[in-house]
């Protein structure tokens, strides 16, 4: 990976960061992982190798579980990883046959993310998990699938706002 691939992912990773702590500061019921869109937008951009894409899936994890209030921040460093490895498989598979190629891609690998993060947690805390929902893990399902799936909405329509602008900036020359 180029110099200017590595700073464009860097600065990528950090807004969305930046995004992620100031909206976790809100304490509101749905935070939103804007690490997710940001890192599927350096994907999308850059197009990178796969242990590249990889790479960044393992930095955004570890940004994610520093600033994470979840219940089980770790399962980030699993999660993200497998939401960059989706971005980057599916956006390989649909960037020539859809304008909606980063819509599209940003909403499956958020929802890979999402779910596997949920997995993740339910397998390392599952009695805490179970606990604060009455021993149900459906109550668990019902309140965790609508925040996963309006979280992909958000990061979709973000990624796709963001993606005509940004890649007419990094117009790229002769490699």
């Amino acid at each position: 990976m180029k110099s200017k691939d590595i700073a464009i992912v860097g600065i990528l990773l950090a807004i969305g960061a930046i995004l992620r702590y100031f909206l976790a500061m809100l304490h509101t019921p749905l935070t939103p992982n804007m690490i997710i869109a940001f890192y599927c937008l350096a994907i999308i951009l850059i197009q990178p190798k796969i242990y590249e894409a990889l790479g960044i899936g393992i930095v955004a994890g570890a940004l994610s579980m520093m600033i994470s209030s979840s219940m089980f921040p770790p399962a980030n460093l699993i999660s993200e990883p497998i939401g960059a490895l989706v971005c980057f498989v599916l956006y390989a598979m649909l960037k020539n046959r859809t304008k909606m190629a980063p819509t599209v891609t940003t909403f499956l690998a958020t929802l890979a993310s999402g779910f596997s993060f949920a997995a993740i947690a339910i397998i390392a805390v599952g009695a805490t998990v179970l606990s604060k929902y009455n021993g149900n893990i459906w109550n668990f399902v019902i309140v965790f699938v609508p925040i996963v799936v309006i979280t992909a909405v958000f990061n979709a329509v973000i990624v796709q706002i963001l993606y005509i602008p940004s890649s007419r900036v990094l117009v790229r020359g002769p490699e």
